[in-house]
């Protein structure tokens, strides 16, 4: 099975290469790696050519970069991967393995930062993770393709409804090797108020709130 990785950018030069250089190996072994621009302006695109097999762009947003990623992708599984966030070795072998039994998953997330705070939030992301069904973009979510949805183009949350709705199929792979992903939306507001926001944009959600309204809250108060 040909493993297709969709990353979607919007500004990520300054770490881009960092992110994509590691996947080189997997695209040796014949898997694709697929950047989705949503409209950068600081050289994304053209830095992101020298480490990808295509680079496509679509309208701005998490949601929509994802599903065009999805709808250009050759492989039989997709996986989901935030520009700042690396996969674990052998992540090709465990996600073709796990999606043998099941039509989705996740990987287990460990948090890179100075905040010693992070290893608990990522402790608790998780097994919360585990507990619930309910994925988050930072763990590198897989699916089958002929499983997949796509993804509800919402302008948060879209992780979660994406969730939701996969539940419904089967509950997912929850993989215990784990991606690393950045800790500096984190701490660049400090972690503990950036950990209360996000659970109150989640319980609001769960509340009905419109994920256009949770957007504007997290962009004024993240």
């Amino acid at each position: 099975m040909v493993l297709s990785i969709i990353v979607p950018v919007l500004n990520e030069a300054a770490g881009l290469a960092g992110a994509l250089e590691p996947l080189a190996a997997l695209r040796a072994r014949g898997h694709e790696v697929i950047v989705v621009d949503g409209g950068s302006e600081d050289g994304s695109r053209e830095l992101a050519a020298r480490f990808a097999d295509r680079v496509i762009v679509a309208p701005r947003g998490r949601a929509s970069q994802m599903n065009a990623g999805a709808a250009a992708a050759h492989g039989g599984a997709l996986l989901f991967l935030h520009a700042d966030t690396r996969l674990p070795p052998r992540a090709a072998q465990a996600v073709i393995a796990a999606l043998g039994q099941r039509s989705w998953g996740r990987f287990d997330v460990r948090i890179e930062g100075r905040s010693r705070l992070l290893a608990v939030i990522a402790w608790g992301m998780n097994w919360r993770s585990r507990l619930t069904g309910i994925a988050t973009g930072d763990q590198a979510i897989f699916v089958r393709r002929e499983a997949f949805p796509g993804y509800p183009e919402i302008a948060l949350m879209e992780d979660v409804a994406f969730s939701k709705a996969m539940k419904r199929r089967s509950p997912p792979a929850c993989l215990s090797d784990k991606a690393v992903t950045s800790g500096r939306r984190w701490e660049r507001h400090g972690v503990l108020r950036t950990m209360l926001l996000m659970w109150r944009l989640r319980l609001a959600y769960f509340l009905g709130a419109a994920p256009d309204e949770l957007a504007r809250r997290y962009a004024n108060e993240g």
